[in-house]
């Protein structure tokens, strides 16, 4: 049961450049790549907030969880 961040595609939808998030968010540029590129362990509810803030968005709109082919989570 995988999570999905979908940090690069609010990130698109919003043409945000990370650089400019990061400095939002008040987060490393690398520690957001981690995010981005889906190699986080965890994540900060402070800094989920921080990004649904800068985003516009809510934190289904960034996390998703991955379903099998048989339609089970």
């Amino acid at each position: 049961m995988p999570i999905r961040v979908n940090l690069d595609v609010m990130m698109a939808k919003r043409k945000v450049k990370l650089q400019d998030l990061a400095d939002q968010v008040d987060i490393t540029v690398s520690n957001l790549s981690i995010l981005k590129n889906e190699k986080a362990k965890a994540i900060r509810f402070s800094t989920l907030e921080a990004l649904c803030t800068a985003l516009d968005c809510t934190p289904g709109d960034l996390l998703a969880i991955e379903t099998s082919e048989d339609g089970e989570a």
